[in-house]
């Protein structure tokens, strides 16, 4: 497996619009790509602008020909250019040690942000 975590910070006034793009891109890349196995989108408390996504592939390839070649990635990437904070977008590559799925494959409260 694959895990990219990007932690980027969003310009207040294009809240609304990242937001939008955002889940639109995580529920089209969890539809659309068999390799995607994870997408979660979160917030900082202390920072309500600054946003972690997290993300699992089932290998490089996932994510780097698969998901990034996907039309929903595209749109996102119109909607980053709007609203990321230049020089705030970082991603960090790694591999899973342990990961907890079964919780958030049946608990509803742990996909109400993004179903809402």
């Amino acid at each position: 497996m694959f895990t990219v975590l990007v932690d980027l910070t969003i310009h207040p006034e294009h809240m609304d619009e990242f937001i939008t793009g955002i889940r639109a891109n995580a529920r089209a890349s969890l539809r659309d790509e068999a390799g995607c196995l994870r997408f979660d989108v979160h917030r900082r408390r202390d920072e309500p602008f600054r946003f972690f996504l997290h993300e699992v592939y089932l290998d490089e390839h996932a994510f780097y020909t698969e998901h990034r070649a996907a039309p929903h990635y595209a749109a996102w990437q119109r909607v980053a250019q709007r609203c990321v904070v230049p020089g705030t977008h970082h991603n960090t590559f790694g591999e899973p040690v342990l990961m907890r799925t079964d919780q958030a494959a049946t608990d509803p409260a742990t996909t109400r942000q993004l179903t809402d």
